[in-house]
């Protein structure tokens, strides 16, 4: 018989067979996926609806399809001048679907839902305001940083130049034969002169009440008056009415 003729390995339809390795396997595993598939459509089907599955599609049913003559309301409605598709109301202005019914299916009680919505949004709002206070916080401590670092740096610009002034008061003294400055501040002691880091340094003028700012306006109107001699410009003019004259002011802010 032709059946049992042994078959031609020469033949186009050996030839045209695909005989890539791994394709057997890879055809077992889409014949198993598929009878897979095929199985849980068909447990799918046999499978018994449960009675709330089941009113659901009755109700569902129901609510799609049109209201009909037997209708009571529907009925009514006609015998007024009603015609389905039709908006309620004298003018037409009225609403053309009816209202959506809205079924409850839990077990909780009535408000329940308002009662969550209402806590999740309070909740969203204390989170809200705890990041608003957080960000003035941080608002607030890097305003409060700069403030103290700008202090900082005039007090230290204000002790470098009481320095300078005690210095210059010290040297045009002795240019002057004073051998005893006015104030014991006015001039630098010998040992703090060779003290180079300044933020460990002591207090200059030990058993004074007065601050570096008061010291400082005192030591330069000094040496204006006394020597005629502005710190802020470096120059010793020759008299009072020369210093008025070309000195802009007795202060840093007015050389500025």
């Amino acid at each position: 018989m032709e059946g049992d003729e042994e078959e031609d390995y020469m033949s186009d339809l050996f030839i045209k067979q695909d005989v890539r390795p791994g394709l057997p396997m890879v055809r077992r595993v889409k014949e198993a996926i598929q009878k897979e598939e095929k199985q849980k459509e068909a447990n799918e089907k046999n499978r018994q609806k449960s009675i709330k599955e089941e009113e659901k599609e009755r109700r569902d049913l129901v609510l799609k399809s049109a209201l009909g003559n037997e209708n009571k309301g529907f009925a009514l409605l006609q015998k007024m001048g009603y015609k389905s598709g039709q908006a309620l109301g004298k003018s037409g202005e009225g609403i053309v679907e009816p209202i959506p019914l809205n079924i409850k299916t839990g077990r909780s009680g009535l408000g329940h839902e308002e009662l969550k919505k209402r806590k999740a949004e309070e909740k969203l709002e204390n989170y809200r305001q705890k990041l608003h206070m957080k960000k003035q916080a941080n608002e607030q401590a890097a305003d409060e940083f700069r403030i103290r670092f700008k202090t900082k740096q005039e007090e230290r610009k204000m002790e470098g130049d009481l320095r300078k002034s005690q210095r210059a008061c010290q040297q045009l003294d002795t240019q002057k034969d004073i051998g005893v400055p006015k104030e014991t501040w006015f001039w630098i002691k010998p040992e703090e002169e060779d003290k180079k880091d300044e933020e460990d340094k002591e207090d200059e003028c030990t058993g004074s009440d007065l601050s570096v700012s008061e010291k400082l306006h005192i030591l330069t109107a000094y040496l204006r008056e006394e020597h005629f001699y502005c710190i802020w410009c470096g120059t010793t003019y020759e008299d009072s009415e020369d210093l008025s004259s070309n000195c802009p002011g007795d202060s840093a802010a007015d050389h500025d």
